[in-house]
């Protein structure tokens, strides 16, 4: 299973910015998908997770402003990121819960990073 993501680079603050995330491979059904993100100097942070029936959930410092849509078909999320800050600069990193093969319990893997730089 492989999680490719895209959509990072250089936003101005208070413009928007839209993520995507695919997972490909051996794919019996996706399960949670979501974004963390690392801000230089600080932990990793969870920012949004949304369910394969389509829940969301988000970290307090982006409610109101990112959203999250998915397309199971796909396997892929999109998150929206709105109203950029420039305190929302970090590497963005997509996580999903695969379950491979019927049967198999869910595991869970990463996407390579993808920056995202708020400035103007």
């Amino acid at each position: 299973v492989q999680l490719q993501a895209s959509g990072g680079g250089l936003a101005r603050p208070g413009r928007s910015r839209r993520l995507s995330c695919i997972a490909t491979g051996t794919i019996f059904k996706v399960h949670r998908m979501g974004w963390f993100r690392q801000a230089p100097g600080k932990q990793l942070e969870q920012v949004a997770t949304i369910t394969s029936d389509g829940r969301a959930n988000f970290t307090d410092s982006v409610k109101g402003r990112f959203t999250i849509s998915r397309e199971n078909a796909k396997n892929r999320i999109y998150p929206e990121m709105g109203s950029l800050k420039p305190e929302d600069t970090a590497i963005y990193y997509c996580n999903a819960r695969v379950q491979e093969v019927r049967g198999w319990v869910p595991a869970g893997h990463w996407g390579q990073g993808t920056q995202v730089t708020v400035s103007s």
